[in-house]
């Protein structure tokens, strides 16, 4: 989280610019397959140079100068994904309408895309913070009850590396006298009210934020479910309710995010078969040398909707796992079986479902039916993490820490953390959501396997 002082937004513009130079320069060279020559960089300059103040403009449209993205990073990925798709699509319009410039950059454009997103990346999440880093926070007042709200209040103060801190936090009289909550925000300048906009106890001093915060400006104005993601990467469930659901989690996905989806699951749906056939003979025989069992197991899983799907994985324990956690039998992981966890080869039978369209590569990791239905009799809304297709990994298994030992959560406390996660997935799932989750799943498996 940053700072969002006067100077950000035209910082963000010059590095901007400067990264559509330079991003040009490199696409250049990587077509060319040498430093394009000043005659190169003569014929494309006039006409990119239009493009860069129209992207600079979409930019401005989207919002990536405005406060919100300076307060919260995390929508960052998503929305320089979609706009710089949308600029490219602009460039070849452009180019189309426009044949006076004798340029038809096809190749051009699509290496364009590629090198610009990465050094958009970089410039918005790497280079500009660090740039950026100032010792002075956004002061904030908090209104909010419970134990999320101890947490984040907590977590934020006790930790300078993020924007904000919570200079003063509600009291039961600052409810019944509006006037002193006023006062006390005056005299600790208060310059962000972060406010829980489910709770009853904000209605009586909803009409003094919309006054402070809309009407006459003297203050930003955050929703505590917002400040709690942005720091924590999952959701409150202390605010959940069947409205919650209605108003955030579409019942559809857009019609280029579920195309690019199922792209990349038939790409990495193919490439983990061509990795389970080469590895087949090998972990046959390691399984025979340590003892009889077979060497898949078929699991009843959760699907799409509640629906019964069959997961096919190599066996990694003594006999299949009917439903229970860590402990409750004597069931065991073999040796072979703890190097399979370790690689995360066990996973990889799973292209089968993957190809089938009854799991993708990311989502809510699935449950055996009989243990997701104990978890679904003790959790309020836990059968919702079905209401997208569920993954082989997913924001939860880069995110929660679980006990030593254990590679999924083996006590309804731990899988209320998972929920939480799974909840994040649910409402902000996106291209560049999955591009992010799979990169660190990548991340995770080759340190795993580096430190065996």
């Amino acid at each position: 989280m940053t700072t969002s002082g006067r100077r950000s937004p035209s910082l963000l513009f010059i590095g901007d610019l400067i990264t559509f130079v330079v991003s040009l320069y490199l696409t250049l060279w990587l077509r060319y397959g040498v430093p394009p020559s000043v005659g190169i960089l003569a014929s494309y300059s006039i006409p990119f140079t239009f493009l860069f103040f129209l992207w600079l403009l979409v930019f401005y449209g989207a919002g990536l100068y405005g406060k919100q993205i300076l307060l919260f990073p995390s929508r960052l990925p998503d929305a320089l994904m979609k706009t710089q798709i949308a600029n490219i699509l602009f460039a070849a319009i452009f180019f189309f309408l426009i044949p006076v410039f004798g340029i038809a950059p096809k190749t051009i454009l699509a290496l364009y895309l590629v090198v610009s997103l990465i050094l958009i990346f970089l410039w918005r999440l790497t280079l500009y913070p660090s740039l950026l880093a100032d010792p002075r926070r956004i002061r904030a007042v908090l209104i909010a009850e419970g134990p999320e709200a101890n947490e984040l209040f907590t977590e934020v103060n006790n930790n300078t590396r993020y924007g904000i801190e919570f200079c003063y936090r509600v009291t039961e009289s600052d409810f019944a006298n509006p006037s002193m909550f006023i006062q006390k925000i005056q005299d600790k300048m208060i310059t962000l009210i972060v406010a829980d906009t489910y709770s009853r106890k904000t209605d009586n001093i909803a009409p003094i934020i919309y006054d402070l915060t809309r009407v006459h400006r003297q203050y930003q104005f955050a929703v505590f479910e917002d400040i709690y993601e942005e720091i924590f990467d999952r959701i409150p469930l202390s605010l959940l309710d069947s409205i919650w659901f209605l108003e955030h989690v579409a019942p559809t996905n857009s019609l280029f995010y579920t195309i690019a989806k199922r792209i990349i699951d038939d790409i990495g749906g193919i490439l983990m078969g061509i990795v389970t056939l080469i590895v087949l003979p090998f972990i046959w025989l390691a399984l025979r040398i340590e003892g009889p069992g077979p060497i898949f197991i078929r699991q009843d899983r959760f699907g799409i909707h509640g629906t019964t799907m069959k997961a096919y994985k190599f066996r990694s324990m003594r006999y299949s796992d009917a439903g229970v956690w860590k402990g409750e039998g004597d069931n065991e992981i073999t040796r072979v079986g703890a190097f399979l966890r370790k690689t995360s080869l066990d996973e990889f039978p799973q292209f089968l479902n993957i190809l089938s369209g009854d799991l993708s590569l990311i989502g809510p990791r699935n449950d055996i039916r009989a243990l997701g239905e104990r978890l679904a009799n003790e959790l309020s809304y836990y059968e919702a993490r079905y209401l997208v297709k569920p993954g082989i990994t997913g924001w939860a298994q880069i995110n929660q820490r679980y006990e030593p030992g254990n590679v999924s959560p083996q006590s309804v406390e731990e899988t209320k953390v998972r929920l939480a996660y799974d909840f994040y997935y649910l409402k902000h799932r996106s291209l560049g959501l999955d591009i992010i989750i799979a990169l660190k799943t990548i991340k995770r498996m080759f340190f795993r396997v580096s430190s065996w």
